[in-house]
């Protein structure tokens, strides 16, 4: 049985042929046409081998509604958000399912800030894609255009953040993965600017990915190998669009997703301090290290729009997701692996150090991840509630899901868990914190046993 259409706070995916059919295609184009009021729409997308005919269908609904369209083939997710902005373009859309496999496709969805819809945008953008809808007449249809500056605009907003003259000088031996993603061709020309010898694995945008096409630890074996034989200074792993980064210690180590947040987090704040925001899944380390330099840590709904209005409404100095989304208001409110790439390099170059010696003293907790089916129309809700009443008494969070500080039980005590409906996938995600491994899989395995 295929899995249903996802239509969230992260967009419309599904899987192509199947849930992804022309039809919804043809909506989401009417809905952009009218979001817009048949303005300029940036649409971009990833290495997958459905986008090129996707893209074609989405372009063609678009013109014929009236809009024009600026096409800026492959690139980043990060990279969308940030040419509406320059263009100062109605909105956009990325092509992608991001950590989804290859059979997946989808729509983000882009405002004319540059950053993606609010709950209240998406809800009236769906609201769009069920109502009529009169097209242009012939000569009303919109223009297509083609451009191929998006790479540099992006690179160069990145390297204006950091001291890229330091860096050069540090003369770094990086090996890159890139899942054969929209990261294949624009971060290599990124660390080659900052003066990086770059050893590229897995960095071909065919859009097969390889691997898993999430960086996690034991998606990155061929990544940790290749450190080891080049003696390379760090490894970094991208998502298929490239707004997800993930980090590879000069011993051929994953540190983890959750501490590249925590590593910029540090890095930044030591500069120049400011209030944090981080959504309810991010590890505890991000807290800690707020506490270290005095400033106040926020958490917010998980998505990376929950995360950025919360950081606009704080004026936060940096921002993210545990996913390995980093989010810097000074490079553009969006998550982009290619900011964090260049603010970790300069963090090692100011410090004059390893990889390893900074996370070693950076504040140490093991996180434990998973998930069981969830079918939303049969779940019944009132399981969270007795949770929650089992477990009065702790810090309980209710804004996503159900977040579970713990303070009391001697067991969990400064762990937590995180359980909550997916908003890609139609699974319920589980994630815990320990202060040591055996207490995360222990907070894990309990929770999870009430879910199954």
């Amino acid at each position: 049985m295929a899995a249903a259409l996802m239509k969230s706070i992260s967009g419309i995916r599904g899987i192509v042929g199947e849930t992804l059919t022309p039809e919804v295609i043809h909506r989401t184009g009417v809905a952009m046409a009218r979001y817009t009021k048949r303005g300029t729409v940036v649409i971009g997308r990833d290495t997958r081998p459905t986008g090129t005919a996707i893209a074609s269908g989405i372009q063609s609904t678009l013109l014929m509604a009236g809009c024009n369209v600026v096409d800026i083939g492959v690139v980043p997710t990060p990279t969308v958000q940030i040419m509406v902005e320059e263009l100062r373009a109605d909105g956009g859309i990325v092509i992608s399912a991001s950590h989804n496999p290859v059979q997946w496709n989808a729509f983000k969805l882009v405002s004319g800030s540059g950053s993606f819809l609010g709950p209240a945008e998406i809800k009236r953008f769906f609201a769009f894609m069920e109502q009529p809808f009169k097209f242009a007449r012939w000569n009303g249809f919109g223009y297509l255009t083609i451009n191929d500056d998006a790479e540099l605009v992006h690179i160069e907003r990145v390297l204006r953040v950091v001291d890229r003259d330091l860096i050069r000088k540090r003369g770094f031996t990086v090996v890159l993965d890139s899942v054969n993603g929209a990261g294949s061709m624009i971060t290599p020309r990124l660390l080659s600017d900052l003066g990086c010898r770059v050893i590229p694995v897995n960095c071909e945008p065919d859009g097969m990915f390889p691997r898993g096409a999430e960086p996690l630890p034991e998606n990155l074996s061929d990544l940790s190998q290749q450190v080891r034989r080049y003696r390379a200074d760090i490894g970094f792993a991208q998502d298929p669009d490239a707004d997800r980064l993930a980090v590879v210690n000069e011993e051929g180590r994953p540190v983890g997703e959750e501490y590249t947040i925590a590593m910029v987090s540090e890095h930044l704040l030591s500069k120049e301090q400011g209030p944090v925001v981080i959504n309810l899944s991010t590890t505890k380390a991000v807290d800690d290290i707020a506490v270290r330099y005095g400033v106040e840590c926020i958490r917010a709904k998980v998505g990376e729009i929950n995360v950025v209005e919360e950081m606009q409404r704080r004026g936060a100095r940096i921002g993210g997701e545990g996913n390995g989304g980093v989010i810097s208001p000074e490079v553009h409110y969006g998550r982009d692996s290619l900011a964090g790439i260049a603010y970790i390099l300069e963090m090692l170059a100011q410090r004059d150090t390893t990889v390893s010696q900074i996370v070693n003293d950076l504040p140490a907790y093991v996180m434990k991840k998973g998930k069981v089916a969830y079918n939303p129309a049969r779940f019944d809700k009132r399981r969270l509630d007795r949770i929650k009443k089992k477990h009065r008494g702790e810090r309980i969070t209710e804004t996503d899901g159900l977040r579970i500080e713990f303070r009391k039980n001697t067991d969990f005590k400064q762990g937590w868990v995180h359980l909550r409906p997916s908003n890609t996938e139609p699974i319920f995600r589980i994630i815990a914190e320990g202060t040591d491994d055996a207490q995360a899989r222990a907070i894990y395995r309990y929770f999870s046993d009430l879910l199954k």
